[in-house]
């Protein structure tokens, strides 16, 4: 309870929260929000301007924008969370695995979480999704492997950390069982960490399906998608520039959202490492000068 007060006293924390909670809101509803069908075309109403009819105006097809921004917060978000929790169901347990049994079992998922990570995590993605073919499926496989090592180690320190507390080595001395610790001393503990980890870490998902949607390498028309909305936006960035600016600030938005909801979390956890004032402000000390005494 105590963390929930400190991040409502963060403004940022609250207005993240918002911004979120509307955005899907906004998604979940999108069918009766939506003033037309997404895929529904009229090429004589092509780049129409904002009216009441179409208040974001039209594309090169003549379908509504402001339906194809609502229901690409169900495609891109909804890859995104999926993503995001199968990335982190896999490195949970890998990592679990590999902090409690030690050994050849640690030794073993160590030295491939190693081979995953020598590679660049974006070098990694396009070329699985170059392998695979272009598909909302082959992106969400794609971000999987490439995070999942990265989660599995992070997972991994945060277990050895815990495991070497007094209160844990006496319960493993008591007779407790690895079940019992995991059940009742670890997975409390790392729970938060893991919800950090999946907060700042969605909006990089969520820039990844776009990028590869606006290069041509995911979701395929006329499925909309806030990617897929920026990539048929370019072909008329001088003459029509607002048909990128709904989905481009989209993204912006809700990545931005993720970030600083991600950092006020880690700041609940750690208060040491991100000092809030007394205003509720947020200070962003990434580190404290120590005072010197002079004698």
């Amino acid at each position: 309870m105590r963390g929930w007060d400190q991040l409502r006293k963060d403004r940022m924390a609250v207005l993240s929260i918002w911004i979120l909670a509307l955005v899907a809101l906004a998604g979940l509803f999108a069918p009766m929000l939506a003033p037309h069908d997404p895929a529904d075309t009229n090429v004589l109403d092509k780049y129409a301007k904002s009216s009441l009819t179409y208040p974001l105006g039209t594309d090169h097809l003549g379908r509504c924008v402001l339906s194809r921004l609502l229901f690409g917060i169900r495609t891109t978000m909804l890859a995104a969370v999926f993503t995001m929790c199968i990335t982190m169901l896999i490195g949970t347990i890998l990592g679990l695995m590999a902090g409690l049994f030690r050994g050849k079992v640690d030794g073993v998922l160590m030295r491939l979480c190693d081979v995953i990570l020598s590679f660049p995590a974006e070098v990694m993605i396009l070329a699985v999704v170059g392998i695979m073919g272009p598909g909302l499926v082959n992106i969400i496989l794609a971000n999987v492997l490439a995070k999942w090592a990265w989660y599995t180690r992070m997972i991994r320190s945060s277990v050895l950390q815990y495991t070497n507390e007094p209160s844990v080595q006496f319960v493993k001395v008591s007779g407790g069982s690895s079940f019992y610790i995991l059940r009742k001393h670890l997975l409390p503990r790392i729970s938060g960490e893991i919800a950090v980890f999946a907060t700042l870490d969605a909006g990089w998902v969520i820039l990844n399906i776009s990028a590869l949607s606006f290069l041509g390498l995911g979701v395929s028309a006329p499925t909309p998608e806030w990617g897929m909305m920026l990539n048929e936006a370019k072909n008329v960035m001088v003459t029509h520039p607002g048909h990128m600016l709904a989905p481009g600030m989209a993204i912006l938005f809700v990545v931005m959202a993720l970030n600083f909801l991600g950092d006020s979390l880690q700041q609940t956890m750690n208060p040491a490492m991100h000092p809030i004032s007394k205003k509720g402000g947020r200070r962003f000390a990434f580190y404290r000068r120590k005072k010197t005494v002079r004698t």
